[in-house]
């Protein structure tokens, strides 16, 4: 994971500002097109996301961007065409320097990048299609695909009415859907990627889209990876989009996800670096015994509600503030903000917890409750983020506490074990996804 978000900046394309982001030095240059809505600062706060574009920057220069009329770029008042669209993508380029790059297009980015690849072949080394698609509804030479009355349907009952709650996560995300910090992650982004009336507009051009006829016309070497359970684009619309590319290879890949840094990433990652770099290698992991400590405002969506976007910002820029002066009294270490929420790391329990009553403290003087969960393991060191069945226990720990209530695992308490702290039996509790039953305690002196 990456310290911090890489500063964000503007390319100009045809008067219109495009934000994009640049972080890694590797010899490739790899412009990174996300698929429907995104947002840069949103993405840098999913860990998924910087874990995926992390291990993209091991070995190469890695730059993503939000397309015209979404996140931090220019708003539009009408859907960008796919030839505007390729454009912007030679604009960004052209502002980072780039002659020519490797494209990494997902999901509804393939159309595009696959016109901007066949009409700029000098500015292309290769081109990676990640869930891809050459047309977006069925046809009668394309029965595969969804009829586009049935996804219009979908939409205007299933997501639309919903924007900006998350419903997505279960479309694009369906492993992680009932995961609390995913959910939070798909509303933040639609709630911040675009508007519903830029949502409905993007995704109506969307439906019309069609570069069977491009296909043939590409000249870069191709990869099309696309995982066999994939719940948005069916695998038999990758099989035919590769086998229509001269050369192409495709890849079928396990799993459910559309998105492709949710789910287990690793094996598309290393199919990507090896059709890039012509060598594939693990990423380094070490492992270290650590405290993680899971902190969340409770119901912030109905104090959002409450007191209105502006003052909302502002106690949230208070609690942030609270938190990061605790974590360095107490010898704590941030190693992620979600939305609302705090994931952070600690080498001794103790002062987890005595971290954690001091957050609880002091963020009630601003009319915020919080829960906190903490657990003690084994956990995969990756950078400077922290990964494995420990921080997903921490995490699940977490979601079981009641507002203003610190809940730890038995092995916290175990270690803990002689000193002044004081813990009352919540029982056996099943934590989602995390083998077996846990003996949680809540914290009653600290």
């Amino acid at each position: 994971m990456v310290a911090a978000a890489p500063d964000t900046r503007y390319a100009s394309s045809g008067g219109c500002h495009v934000a994009y982001r640049v972080l890694g030095s590797g010899a490739i240059d790899l412009v990174l097109a996300p698929g429907f809505v995104s947002h840069l600062d949103v993405f840098w706060e999913y860990p998924p996301f910087v874990r995926f574009v992390s291990r993209l920057a091991t070995f190469a220069r890695v730059i993503v961007f939000d397309r015209r009329g979404v996140g931090l770029s220019d708003p539009v008042f009408e859907v960008p065409t796919l030839e505007t669209r390729a454009d912007d993508i030679r604009a960004v380029m052209d502002s980072v320097g780039s002659s020519r790059a490797a494209l990494l297009a997902v999901s509804e980015a393939a159309p595009m990048s696959i016109v901007f690849a066949a009409t700029f072949p000098d500015r292309v080394r290769s081109l990676v299609l990640c869930g891809g698609m050459a047309r977006a509804t069925a046809d009668e030479d394309y029965a595969w695909a969804t009829p586009r009355d049935a996804l219009v349907a979908s939409s205007q009952e299933l997501v639309l009415p919903h924007w900006g709650e998350g419903a997505t996560a279960e479309i694009y995300s369906p492993s992680a859907a009932h995961d609390r910090q995913t959910r939070e992650f798909y509303a933040r982004l639609e709630r911040q990627g675009a508007s519903p009336a830029m949502a409905v507009a993007m995704f109506e051009a969307f439906l019309d889209t069609d570069v069977r006829q491009v296909l043939p016309a590409l000249a870069v070497p191709t990869l099309v990876l696309h995982r066999k359970g994939d719940h948005v684009v069916n695998i038999r619309a990758g099989r035919w989009l590769a086998s229509q590319i001269r050369g192409a290879k495709f890849v079928e890949l396990p799993g459910i996800d559309h998105c492709p840094y949710v789910g287990d990433a690793d094996p598309l990652l290393g199919e990507i670096e090896e059709f890039l770099t012509g060598a594939r290698k693990e990423p380094e992991i070490d492992r270290v015994l650590a405290t993680i400590l899971f902190i969340d405002v409770v119901a912030s969506t109905d104090r959002l509600v409450t007191v209105g976007d502006r003052r909302w910002h502002d106690l949230l820029e208070q609690f942030y503030a609270i938190v990061r002066q605790q974590l360095a009294q107490f010898g704590g270490r941030e190693i992620n903000t979600m939305g609302d929420g705090v994931f952070a790391a600690f080498d001794g329990p103790a002062r987890g917890i005595r971290c954690a009553s001091r957050i609880v403290e002091a963020v009630g003087t601003l009319g915020l409750a919080v829960r906190s969960g903490l657990h003690t393991g084994e956990c995969e060191v990756v950078g400077d983020n922290l990964g494995g069945i420990a921080v997903h226990t921490g995490a699940r720990v977490a979601a079981q506490a009641a507002p203003n209530e610190i809940l730890v695992s038995s092995t916290v308490k175990d270690l803990v074990a002689g000193s002044s702290l004081k813990f009352q039996d919540h029982g056996l509790r099943t934590l989602k996804g995390v083998p077996g039953e846990w003996r949680l305690f809540a914290v009653v002196s600290g």
